[in-house]
């Protein structure tokens, strides 16, 4: 049976049109993406009906999870980058140990990261950007991330791997069911026990905990090909070394993203406790934006590595265009609806109704949405490498976005304005959107040259040879 399963999958990768395949593995995926960040939202939307300072909370904690989501994707990305080119090549047996060694990596790391945190709770959230108002919330809700962190990382290694396998439907149910269930516990322990910004925290910490359980399910019932074994052999140097460079981009993309946002809060502060509320309401919402170009890019990435795999390089090529197309489309349009919404979208967060988070959230949040349509230039450029193993490209690539183009920019910027303007804040509001527009300049280039330069699939060179 597990055979019949294994080439029903095989035909499913390789033949069925790039079109549909594409579609049918991203919108699970982008549905996983948007549930995840809707409970994001709502962290930040109960948490902020409490006041200013509380709503500033997890804009300081933001960092706390990407830097989780950075090590949980890196395993993630590393493993199920290998498992799917394994499994294009017919190599069931060895995709598994990926799978296994993975799993044990993410959640040694997720617990190394909630031990350091707790120990050093305090500091670390000075040192994201918190004041003295936002510090004792910011604390009470971070505690119970760290508490949530094995989960966290573990997660993305089942989530990612299921996603390689062209399963996005089995880790949709995991990340939706923790996700709604984030949401129903915010409401209860905020509005009815009392519990502050703590109660946002322990909300997210079981929800992620649910979540891991329910993605562990289709390993434990047999319904993946890549099955875990914690048999001796099944970890070795050269598979955590293959695991971690090819999920290294994800790191620095996550966790550049996770500095960044940092000194972008500690430049906020210095203008208001305000401006650190707003700024961190438009990343949530962007965030959102960006998840929809994120969801398509990861649907995309299982077709990509499966394909290059079994080299059918022209699959690989065309389900690039696609996606940039389809992610053009749709963020483009939501990008049009947050500009036109844009006041009305910040007030949903702005319990205190602030004038000043209003007008600084709305002014930043359209500079963003101006740019948001080059970002599927930048999704598949970086999945692509990623996917097929292209490791030293997808890792300067992936530097760019939440790093070397956006920290400079974080700094600059307020400067210029402030010198030539006399408005440094608005400086701060343009960083993140001149990043893009660096980011997507370099990379679709590098993209294109790369696909031009593909070799012809398998079967077409092997009939040129007969010729």
């Amino acid at each position: 049976m597990a055979t019949v399963n294994s080439e029903a999958q095989y035909k499913k990768m390789t033949e069925q049109s790039v079109w549909k395949l594409v579609i049918i593995l991203g919108i699970p995926t982008t549905i996983s993406m948007l549930i995840t960040n809707i409970y994001n939202m709502a962290d930040t939307y109960f948490v902020s009906s409490l006041g200013i300072a509380q709503g500033g909370a997890p804009s300081i904690v933001f960092s706390i999870m990407a830097l989780l989501q950075a090590f949980g994707f890196m395993f993630g990305h590393g493993a199920g980058s290998h498992v799917s080119r394994l499994l294009g090549a017919k190599r069931d047996d060895q995709a598994g140990k990926f799978t296994s060694t993975s799993l044990l990596l993410s959640t040694s790391c997720g617990i190394i990261i909630m031990i350091f945190g707790l120990i050093f709770l305090e500091p670390l959230m000075w040192f994201l950007g918190s004041d003295s108002e936002i510090l004792p919330h910011a604390m009470d809700y971070a505690k119970y991330i760290f508490i949530g962190a094995p989960a966290l990382t573990a997660s993305c290694v089942f989530n990612n791997v299921l996603r390689y396998e062209g399963k996005a439907t089995f880790a949709m149910v995991g990340l939706t069911s923790g996700g709604i269930l984030n949401i129903l516990l915010d409401y209860i322990f905020i509005n009815h026990v009392g519990l502050g910004t703590a109660g946002a925290g322990l909300a997210t910490a079981i929800s992620q905990y649910v979540s891991l359980i329910i993605l562990a399910v289709p390993y434990i019932v047999g319904k993946t090909q890549s099955k875990i074994s914690f048999r001796r052999g099944f970890i070795s140097f050269r598979i955590v070394w293959d695991i971690v460079t090819t999920g290294f981009p994800s790191l620095i993309r996550q966790g550049l993203g996770s500095v960044s946002t940092a000194m972008l809060n500690t430049q906020a502060r210095a203008f208001d406790t305000a401006a650190i509320a707003a700024m961190g309401y438009v990343s949530k919402t962007v965030q959102f934006i960006f998840c929809v170009g994120l969801g398509i890019g990861q649907g995309f990435q299982p077709v990509s590595a499966f394909n290059y795999g079994a080299k059918r390089y022209s699959r690989v090529k065309k389900a690039s265009y696609v996606t940039m197309f389809l992610g053009l489309i749709f963020i483009g349009t939501l990008s049009v609806v947050c500009f036109a919404f844009a006041p009305t979208i910040i007030s949903l967060f702005n319990s205190e109704k602030s004038a000043l988070i209003e007008e600084i959230g709305a002014q930043a949040l359209r500079f963003n949405c101006m740019v948001l349509w080059v970002l599927p230039f930048t999704v598949v450029g970086n999945m692509m490498f990623q996917s097929i193993g292209k490791r030293v490209p997808a890792i300067l690539l992936s530097a760019l976005q939440n790093g070397v183009a956006f920290i400079p920019m974080i700094y600059l910027l307020p400067y210029l304005f402030e010198k030539y303007n006399g408005n440094g804040l608005v400086g701060l509001e343009l960083a993140q959107p001149a990043a893009y527009v660096i980011t997507a300049a370099v990379t679709l280039p590098c993209t294109v040259i790369f696909l031009s330069k593909l070799p012809p699939d398998k079967e077409d060179a092997e009939k040129l040879k007969i010729e």
